[in-house]
């Protein structure tokens, strides 16, 4: 199948399909005389492996790692268990993160009055130089 054809069935755009060949995360395509590239069903399954890694927030470098893994039948699932564990500690310190964000801005939501007067919270918080 063409790059179109590749990416209706994966999900993944041929835009990505290039940039992932082109960071050596997915390997180049066979091409035909004509120079358009083919895919086969190993590809595919390759590039949804790859979509799915990516829909659950996986890097580029840890997605390289799955592969690895996933390709090698001897691995053990210790190594897949450690890499998803830090993966998911990773995303608990994103979660924080964002929690501490939406609790500061609703602080400051609260107490702007939202009226015509130029007076705003928001605004004087924003400007303030940090370390000060």
């Amino acid at each position: 199948m063409n790059i179109g054809q590749a990416a209706q069935a994966s999900g993944v755009s041929a835009k990505m399909i290039r940039h992932y060949e082109s960071v050596g995360l997915f390997p180049e395509a066979q091409r035909t005389e004509a120079g358009y590239r083919q895919y086969g069903d190993k590809a595919l399954n390759t590039l949804r492996f790859i979509r799915h890694a990516r829909d659950l927030g996986f890097s580029i470098e840890q997605i390289r790692e799955l592969l690895g893994l996933w390709q090698d039948r001897r691995r053990s699932s210790r190594q897949v268990k450690a890499l998803a564990q830090a993966h998911i500690d990773e995303l608990e310190q994103k979660v924080q993160a964002l929690q501490a964000m939406k609790s500061t801005l609703s602080h400051l939501v609260h107490c702007c009055h939202g009226d015509d007067r130029p007076d705003c919270p928001i605004l004087d918080t924003l400007a303030q130089v940090q370390g000060a």
